[in-house]
């Protein structure tokens, strides 16, 4: 994915991409050099602190929030000693919805070759049939499929030549003050906000390989207080989620049942295994406050259980069934820190009935010691996230009304198109038209004579 580049090009200094990846557990910042002139990055430095002030995905504590943001910024400026000041920003926590919608452009009564132009002009057709509530925003409208003519799978259709162009896009809706709320944090720890992204869609970044993702897979982001779904197929996500429940749920289950402080209830989920093959009889023994407790691991085994249970079976699947993919031979990518649990992979292989396994970031061996686990697939994710939409401007679309309007405003019912690119506001359709058949008049012309 990313590829090793040397530190000058032509005399000039190497371009730095930054990610910043706001958990409920830690705070991660990714810095990638890019040469001026190349469209590869390596990762170069991940500093992380602990996340104070952000719960289930929400800032709850702005201070709080802030001070973290500034202490993995240092950290990771003191790993490669550079500044850092534009950040892509992921994040995860409040309500999601995730909204499908079709639109449909003519492009003439012959055929003819596709423009960029045409491609905007379906997008905004097809979310001019999303209605979005007063406190919501579309955060990223996200093509899922092209057709020309009738014929569906198109990946790319600029350049190619047909008499109509269908498309089916997804509509990432999240609250906007949880939007304001992430943009007033960032700002106030001295950082400019380039883009946001929802951390669903960067851990899946973080973790498919392209054979996986044309296939059709699963990633499932276990954070601390958020579970991210991502159904990718064809090579794009299908269907987006975020789910409320994280490892902090089985932190809280096992202090509840236990009576346990919450930071030894962490320490014993980190030494519990789902595989449920225990000898008859065998215990976890520990201390806590000086005073000895016992407690069969099968017990240990059922109360994890039961939380995942109930996530796999009400949360998961239902979401899984949302995205309408019939097939997923690529099978399940777990990631994040639960999926570092031992017998989770067979766990949700019998659950699902898809092969899964543990992911980890997909150039984990050029990243730090210790930062190139689970934990850390969505902050590799950002870095692919900014060099996919440079290849591609129309495979993400984010809203820029978010970061550079009016902050203050209310999202409207009705919202401005996502994205503007080459428009011509002071023409309506006919006029339009019209220019360009007199353009094609003036190429005949002088051909002629």
């Amino acid at each position: 994915m990313f590829k090793k580049t040397s530190n000058y090009s032509q005399g000039r200094e190497p371009e730095l991409l930054v990610g910043l990846d706001l958990g409920t557990s830690k705070v991660a910042v990714v810095v990638a050099e890019r040469e001026a002139d190349g469209d590869e990055a390596q990762i170069i430095g991940v500093g992380q602190a602990p996340s104070n002030g952000i719960r289930k995905g929400l800032i709850v504590n702005l201070d709080q929030a802030v001070r973290s943001v500034r202490q993995a910024v240092s950290d990771a400026q003191n790993m490669v000693g550079q500044d850092i000041r534009g950040v892509t920003v992921a994040f995860g926590g409040g309500e999601v919805t995730s909204i499908r919608s079709k639109g449909m452009v003519a492009l003439g009564r012959s055929p003819r070759s596709v423009a960029q132009l045409d491609i905007e002009r379906v997008i905004d057709a097809a979310q001019a049939n999303v209605v979005v509530p007063m406190n919501q925003s579309i955060l990223h409208t996200i093509p899922v499929e092209y057709s020309l003519d009738g014929n569906v799978g198109i990946d790319d259709p600029l350049g190619m030549n047909a008499m109509r162009l269908d498309i089916d896009v997804q509509s990432i809706i999240v609250p906007t003050a949880t939007i304001q709320n992430v943009l007033n944090c960032v700002t106030r720890a001295g950082l400019e906000v380039n883009s946001l992204v929802l951390k669903p869609l960067v851990s899946a970044l973080g973790v498919l390989t392209p054979e996986d993702a044309l296939a059709g897979a699963v990633v499932i982001d276990f954070g601390g207080g958020t579970t991210g779904i991502a159904v990718f197929a064809d090579g794009r996500p299908k269907h987006l989620a975020l789910l409320p429940i994280g490892g902090d749920h089985l932190t809280n289950d096992l202090a509840t049942v236990l009576k346990l402080p919450l930071n030894k209830a962490e320490d014993i989920k980190r030494t519990i295994s789902l595989s449920g093959d225990f000898p008859e009889g065998e215990t976890l023994d520990f201390e806590n406050h000086g005073k000895a407790y016992r407690i069969a691991k099968s017990e240990l085994h059922d109360i994890i259980c039961c939380r995942l249970d109930e996530l796999c079976d009400e949360l998961i699947r239902p979401e899984i069934k949302n995205a309408k993919v019939t097939m997923l031979p690529g099978g399940v990518l777990l990631t994040g820190g639960v999926a570092k649990t031992e017998g989770i992979e067979d766990f949700f292989l019998e659950k699902l009935s898809l092969p899964a396994r543990s992911a980890l970031p997909l150039d984990a061996n050029r990243m730090p010691p210790n930062r190139n686990t689970q934990e850390y697939a969505s902050a590799a994710g950002i870095i692919k996230y900014i060099l996919d939409r440079e290849r591609d401007p129309f495979r993400y679309l984010d809203n820029p009304s978010i970061i550079k309007g009016d902050k203050s405003k209310p999202a409207l019912p009705k919202p401005e198109p996502v994205f503007r690119l080459n428009t011509q506001p002071g023409k309506d359709k006919e006029e339009t038209q019209r220019g360009d058949v007199f353009d094609s008049l003036k190429r005949v012309f002088k051909d002629i004579f």
